[in-house]
């Protein structure tokens, strides 16, 4: 039997586990003014006259707002010079109020009045009247379409430099938020992998999670959950109808939680019970792909030759070739942050050079059709001497925790 598989109960295990965030560090006040003062500094060297922030992670990110889209336009509106403006519904004003970090004036609009003219006049009031707006690239279309019929005299372009280029380098308190989220789902990998036996279903796994996310410390329980057994795990994010786990299968689990807003995305497969050879070899040609792209990322490379170096070496084990199967059919990797999926991305055809403070999935999934997949995904993050792991890689088929190791 697989070392740390099996074994155990949801009750003994979730009953080990404990609130690991009494540490945690919240991003501060002066944070948030920072971010607001580079994306300024980005504006200005972009020739942008105000961004346009809409309700989501872009909010939060530079405001502290949590707030969430809607049909109803709520955001913030940053001139490249001066102070923040927030644009809500006039029934919101006192509720968004209590929600900001960053304080500014709010502008109200009535139900039956538009958002969008609003806007128009609030850049207006500010001297902005001609020029660049840039508009958040995670907003809804009705809400670009809307300023651009109201502000027609403003070029409405992507704010993506603006926000990819504050977010994409995280700050040592982001690395540490991360870090603490990852721990916790490792955390939870081991105990949820003590609890397997044969014929557990999917959902009483992913119920175990949920739950034991919440114990170590995540309120809202697990931000996502993927759980596949045997032939199933060969289909990347699930089936229609998952089975339940048997003797000697293939067992891939795909999780995650939220601290503070930053995310975890941690993925463990292994066997429960004895590996065969066959997934022996695949399980390894996976993880010397996996090492294959962490070697790669240096200071100064392009993204998608991290992507290209995985797929260099699958290909040397005549799997693929690029991103057919048996191979790895997806990219190596994605950013991670308040997004569990942002930029920038390990794939070929990034070429966007790894900087300090970026942090990425490393996740070069190998998929045999109609037998199995192994998807070993860990996160790393760039220093200035190179890549470091926020986790430790998985350490072999038949140890994937590393038990015998310590």
């Amino acid at each position: 039997m697989t070392i740390g598989v099996g074994g155990s109960t949801a009750k003994i295990e979730l009953e080990k586990l404990a609130n690991m965030t009494n540490q945690v560090k919240a991003i501060s006040e002066a944070e948030f003014k920072q971010r607001i003062k580079k994306a300024q500094a980005i504006m200005a060297e972009n020739n942008i006259a105000a961004t346009y922030i809409d309700a989501g992670t872009n909010l939060y990110y530079f405001t502290g707002t949590r707030w969430y889209a809607s049909e109803r336009m709520v955001g913030a509106i940053i001139p490249q010079q001066g102070e923040i403006k927030y644009i809500t519904p006039y029934f919101e004003v006192n509720t968004l109020s209590q929600y900001m970090t960053i304080k500014g004036e709010i502008k109200g609009w009535q139900e039956h009045e538009s958002p969008y003219q609003l806007v128009s006049q609030t850049l207006s009031e500010i001297g902005i009247t001609t020029g660049q707006l840039a508009i958040d690239e995670s907003a809804a279309f009705f809400i670009a379409d809307g300023i651009k019929k109201a502000a027609p005299a403003l070029t409405l372009i992507d704010a993506k430099c603006v926000t990819a280029g504050c977010r994409a380098e995280k700050s040592d308190t982001e690395i540490a938020l991360l870090q603490q989220a990852k721990n916790m789902t490792i955390e939870v990998h081991k105990a949820v992998a003590r609890i397997l036996h044969v014929g557990i279903t999917v959902q009483e796994v992913t119920d175990f999670i949920d739950q034991a996310h919440r114990k170590v410390g995540a309120p809202a329980g697990s931000y996502f959950c993927i759980v596949l057994f045997g032939e199933d795990s060969s289909y990347p994010h699930g089936v229609k109808s998952p089975k339940a786990l048997e003797e000697n299968d293939i067992v891939l689990i795909d999780t995650g939680c939220q601290v503070e807003g930053y995310n975890s995305d941690i993925t463990r497969t292994y066997v429960f019970g004895e590996p065969n050879q066959r997934q022996r070899d695949m399980w390894l040609v996976e993880k010397l792909a996996q090492e294959a792209a962490f070697d790669a990322a240096k200071i100064g490379v392009a993204c998608g030759d991290v992507d290209v170096a995985a797929r260099a070496y699958l290909a040397s084990q005549n799997l693929g070739p690029d991103y057919q199967t048996p191979g790895c059919p997806h990219r190596t990797g994605h950013g991670v942050g308040l997004d569990i999926h942002e930029w920038p991305y390990l794939v070929r055809s990034d070429r966007t050079p790894l900087t300090k403070g970026m942090c990425f999935s490393n996740e070069p999934m190998l998929v045999i059709p109609n037998e199995f997949g192994i998807r070993l995904e860990d996160h790393f993050y760039m220093t200035e001497t190179g890549a470091k792991w926020f986790t430790e890689p998985s350490y072999s088929i038949d140890d994937p925790f590393g038990y015998k190791q310590a």
